[in-house]
């Protein structure tokens, strides 16, 4: 149980719930609800808000496991370290581990095709091909050389943005809701209910960034109380946040409308209540809220590559560091990004950015039970978060699959080089390959 980890001597907690809670929103409110929120339309119509619900549940289930991993093992490496305790240091917890770094790198695709959707909006329509890719590449190449010239930067940047964006989001609820049509969101206008499922999970990369809480576990403040809260609080906030973003958008804005504007869906929304200057003021939101979201998930995404290299997990060189900032690491996660993101469509990206923290999500949970009496959970709880998870994932893939192949491609191609590369470097490079029963 948690009361049986020592406290570190001389350690000094300095981050309380509202801090941690504020961690929590941060990294949920991101890009991603500029990004995804036409892709939910697409599909679930005027019970849009009805699928962010049903992916709010499954990241709510989760996020008491990590709510309880976090309080009995209270550590930076977060997601890394569950996986490993929960399985040792193995063939699966070192493929899960590179399947996390390799997430992070769709998430930055993601939010840099949703910063380039909303960029080419201050341009003349149809934007051309090379403007988007353009975009796209600045979106990621700026934060880079943040990132290698200062890391405070992000971080201390971090908390003002956040704000800004939650109080945008705020703004656009309070102002639009006078302008709701309630027809719009009636049963008459919904999708099947498998097609509302689906939808919540194509957007529940939106969900995902709650998991960095339990990066932060070590700093919190009396941990056994307030991380519950902050997984909790934020989850909830964020859920609620979305399910009203989305009524208010499909409420007031003609589905024909949301359709041509897909990929900048929120700006349109902000229109009836704002005129034209809530689009371009949404716009210029979405901007800021998706650099920011690169800014940060490059730093945070190059220090889970230089904690697995240290580890031995990833090659040395992602261990490389000047002045505390793992150049190396940010050097490589930006160039893959940078590729990803202009190979593969928005919604290609969502689709393989969702399975891919469903898939991890899924695992978690299963480690969460494994570990149950240490860490003190309930286990129907963890069995239903268990179930819900994987019948997410696997609802999302056999659409996907019938829709999409090509993203079936690429996510399988992610787990393949996960699982190809542990075994071949544990083996041939780090060499204790069977140390531990691979």
């Amino acid at each position: 149980m948690s009361q049986n980890i020592p406290e570190k001597k001389g350690f000094e907690r300095t981050v309380g719930v509202w801090g941690a809670i504020a961690i929590g929103i941060g990294g949920m409110v991101g890009g991603g609800i500029f990004a995804v929120l036409g892709e939910a339309v697409s599909l679930a119509h005027g019970a849009t808000f009805v699928a962010f619900f049903i992916a709010g549940l499954v990241a709510m289930l989760t996020a008491y496991s990590y709510a309880k991993l976090s309080v009995a093992i209270p550590n930076r490496g977060g997601t890394v370290t569950f996986v490993d305790r929960a399985f040792k240091k193995n063939l699966l917890s070192g493929s899960v581990n590179l399947m996390l770094w390799l997430s992070y790198l769709v998430t930055i695709s993601l939010y840099a095709t949703a910063f380039a959707s909303y960029g080419a909006t201050f341009f003349e329509e149809p934007a051309p091909k090379w403007l988007e890719h353009t975009l796209i590449t600045v979106a990621i190449l700026l934060p880079m050389l943040i990132n290698l010239v200062s890391a405070s930067f992000v971080s201390k940047s971090e908390t003002i943005f956040v704000f800004i964006k939650v109080t945008l989001l705020l703004v656009i609820i309070a102002s639009g809701l006078f302008f709701v049509d309630t027809e719009r969101l009636s049963p008459a206008h919904w999708e099947a209910p498998m097609a509302i499922v689906t939808a919540g999970m194509i957007i529940f990369v939106a969900y995902e960034g709650f998991e960095l809480i339990a990066n932060a576990a070590e700093d919190i403040i009396e941990p056994e109380k307030n991380l519950p809260r902050a997984f909790y609080g934020s989850v909830f906030f964020v859920v609620f946040l979305y399910v009203m973003i989305s009524i208010v958008t499909v409420g007031v804005v003609s589905e024909e409308a949301l359709m041509k504007a897909k990929d900048y869906a929120l700006a349109i929304a902000a229109e009836p209540a704002l005129g034209h200057v809530g689009f371009t003021l949404v716009a210029v939101a979405a901007l800021l809220s998706t650099f920011s979201a690169i800014n940060a998930t490059i730093y945070g995404n190059a220090r889970l590559g230089y904690n697995l290299a240290k580890n031995g997990r990833l090659p040395r060189s992602l261990a490389n560091e000047k002045r505390h900032i793992p150049g190396v690491g940010v050097i490589v996660t930006s160039l893959l990004s940078i590729l990803l993101a202009n190979s593969i469509s928005l919604t290609e990206i969502a689709i393989i950015g969702s399975a891919g923290f469903l898939l991890i999500f899924f695992i978690v949970n299963i480690a969460a039970y494994k570990m149950r009496e240490l860490i003190g959970a309930n286990s129907a709880v963890l069995l239903l978060a268990i179930v819900l998870s994987g019948a997410a994932l696997i609802t999302l893939l056999y659409h996907t699959y019938r829709t999409d192949p090509r993203a079936i491609l690429v996510f399988v191609s992610f787990i393949i080089i996960s699982v190809l590369f542990e075994f071949f470097y544990g083996r041939y490079v780090r060499g204790q390959f069977f140390e531990r029963r691979y």
